[in-house]
């Protein structure tokens, strides 16, 4: 094992603690959001929140993204005051067009598509909320895709990774191939910015590092 494996070993093992207090509520389902707080050593409770996600007519995805974001920590925040709740919600916004969950095969293969050989944009919503006033702000990024083939697209599909994923992929995994470039967040396309995470979190008292990061 080298000196940088061992190093990644032992964080991981703080992150992963059972003896870490949580310090935040996350308001989401996805594995990922919650992949990406345990890097950054931010020890948390998952509490999903069940709102209606239905965009409304001509909203615009970056302020579909910071509604959702809002609702869902206030709807958590309500049932459970006893940590601060962080929300997210992410989209795929392509010349306008916003590609939400793929419903099916052929609604996958429409949005890979649209988003074949040029780019798009990823908007996340976050929204911190604690005792005070909640804290919101979107991140977007511009990700750009080179073609791809019919023939592709449809293995893809058959990996079983485009489900359950805005725009009908995800860029940490098979996805990744398709993507010439990223300008922006990366950990924002997978749907939590872990920047604009840590300073929305700071706002509101919540450490990150599991508490070790100190300001000079």
């Amino acid at each position: 094992m080298t000196d940088s494996t061992a190093d990644m070993a032992d964080i991981k093992e703080q992150q992963t603690s059972p003896a870490a207090r949580p310090v935040l509520r996350l308001a989401s389902a996805s594995p990922r959001r919650s992949q990406l707080l345990e890097l950054i050593g931010v020890p948390h409770v998952v509490t999903p929140a069940d709102i209606d996600e239905t965009r409304r007519p001509n909203e615009a995805g970056a302020a579909y993204v910071r509604r959702l974001a809002g609702e869902k920590a206030a709807a958590i925040r309500k049932l459970h005051d006893d940590l601060p709740v962080l929300a997210a919600d992410t989209t795929v916004d392509v010349g306008g067009e916003i590609l939400e969950k793929p419903q099916s095969e052929d609604d996958a293969i429409r949005m890979l598509g649209l988003l074949s050989g040029r780019e798009h944009q990823v908007h996340t919503g976050l929204c911190a909320l604690g005792d005070g006033a909640p804290t919101m702000l979107v991140s977007s990024t511009v990700v750009r895709f080179r073609r791809i083939a019919a023939g592709e697209m449809r293995a893809y599909w058959a990996s079983g990774e485009p489900r359950g994923k805005a725009g009908a992929y995800a860029i940490q995994g098979l996805g990744a191939v398709f993507v010439e470039s990223v300008n922006g967040s990366y950990t924002g396309v997978m749907g939590l910015p872990l920047f604009e995470t840590a300073m929305i979190l700071k706002s509101h008292g919540v450490p990150v590092w599991n508490g070790g990061l100190h300001e000079s």
